[in-house]
């Protein structure tokens, strides 16, 4: 280690030893990483700093590298080194400080401009000095490289395992995770599988997920969870979030699916944020079907997602539309304005809640303030009511029995779900 670099006026401010672990169990796990850190303090008092003019962070240990925004330690360092208050920065490497290129040198502009040496376990460098910021440039790109290489070796391993279905999954509600046989398995609880059974009953019945959440609700009926980690199930009131991810999960036709989504960074009003993006059924990484038991097939999933995709209350294609809702109009999310094309909506209106159709096509764009159109449904029902009548007239002692029977099934399922819960 190259001492002489260490000048009086370095000596005079403050030392900081800044410590770093990307994850809270690397901390656990790495006690040796942790202590070596540690250590660094001692060795500044041995290159000449006073023991009381050392200070040590670590506020960010469990903290990622790759950027600074969670990391407050580091945002102190680089504050006071800005104050020109530090004279050194000591770490075990130069990934401690930062794994992205971008906050690698904008610390070493700052300890250029401010006289501050950085010490690492291979010697003293200083950044005014071109060959050494030559040198910890390098040291900074390889450490930006390195956890690229990192994550593809990783990531790697792991699609190698989804790729034989083998890679554990987290097990969605229905499922258990079999250890043994390497493979997902329906849920032993008899009352969670007719649970799950059930939601993709209703649906095909209902023909949406508010409709499906709605009903569970009226029977007084709830969804099982359990928690990852947890042997035991919850029963809770079906969520709105919980229902569509049943519903929209492709693990219920049997299939072992790995990839369906992923993350990409972006910047908005200058700044970078993360989300995760669902991604088309052609691009998943993994897609092996018939790997366990289904609770429905790939065809009426397939169709579950069309009757979905409809529901939306965004889409204003002619060839969709959405699941009616509750109310007295008979054209919800089935007219379309007779001027513009676009998609017309239901609004009631008086203590009578008289029905009107509304196209607000040019107020969405921005075009107008003012609706399309506007039309009164109550005439407009009627003659539907009529035509729908005489375009449909089944044997009335059929139509009869056919409704019997479906109440009398439906009342079935729903004692079959309270004698579960009575059984258990």
């Amino acid at each position: 280690m190259n001492a002489s670099k260490i000048r009086p006026n370095h000596l005079r401010r403050r030392a900081i030893v800044y410590l770093r672990q990307s994850t809270l169990r690397q901390v656990v796990e790495h006690a040796e990483s942790t202590a070596r850190q540690y250590a660094l303090a001692t060795r500044a008092e041995s290159l000449g700093w006073a023991k009381e003019a050392v200070e040590i962070i670590d506020d960010d240990l469990g903290q990622s590298g790759a950027t600074t925004e969670a990391r407050g330690g580091f945002r102190r360092l680089a504050d006071q080194v800005g104050k020109g208050q530090i004279g050194a920065l000591f770490a075990l490497e130069v990934s401690r400080f930062a794994r992205c290129s971008a906050d690698w040198y904008q610390l070493l502009d700052l300890c250029g401009w401010g006289d501050v040496l950085i010490v690492d376990e291979q010697g003293v460098f200083d950044p005014k000095d071109p060959n050494d910021r030559l040198l910890l440039g390098l040291k900074g790109q390889m450490s930006e490289a390195e956890k690229y290489w990192l994550k593809l070796r990783m990531h790697g391993a792991k699609l190698s395992r989804a790729r034989r279905g083998e890679l554990p999954l987290i097990p969605p509600t229905g499922y258990v995770w079999d250890h043994a046989a390497g493979s997902l398995v329906q849920d032993p609880d008899e009352q969670v599988v007719a649970a799950m059974r059930l939601v993709f009953e209703r649906f095909r019945t209902e023909g949406s997920a508010h409709g499906v959440r709605a009903w569970f609700i009226r029977q007084g009926l709830k969804l099982p969870v359990r928690h990852r980690g947890e042997d035991a199930v919850r029963w809770v009131d079906p969520r709105p979030r919980t229902m569509l991810d049943i519903l929209h999960s492709p693990i219920y036709t049997g299939a072992y699916v790995y990839g369906r989504r992923e993350s990409r960074t972006t910047l908005v009003d200058g700044a970078r944020r993360t989300s995760i993006v669902a991604l088309p059924r052609d691009q998943w990484r993994v897609f092996l079907p018939d790997r366990h038991l289904a609770y429905l097939s790939w065809e009426e999933y397939l169709e579950n997602q069309d009757k979905l995709a409809a529901n939306r209350t965004t889409s204003a294609t002619p060839a969709s539309h959405r699941a009616a809702l509750d109310g007295a109009a008979l054209l919800q999310g089935l007219v379309l304005c007779g001027k513009c094309g676009g998609r017309m909506h239901v609004y009631y209106a008086g203590e009578k809640r008289r029905v009107y159709y509304r196209c607000n096509a040019p107020i969405r764009s921005g075009a107008s303030t003012n609706a399309c159109w506007t039309v009164a449904g109550a005439v407009i029902d009627a003659r539907l009511t009529v035509a729908f009548l005489e375009a449909a007239q089944p044997p009335e002692l059929e139509l009869a029995l056919a409704v019997s029977q479906e109440a009398e099934r439906q009342a079935g399922t729903i004692d079959e779900q309270w004698w579960l819960r009575i059984e258990r």
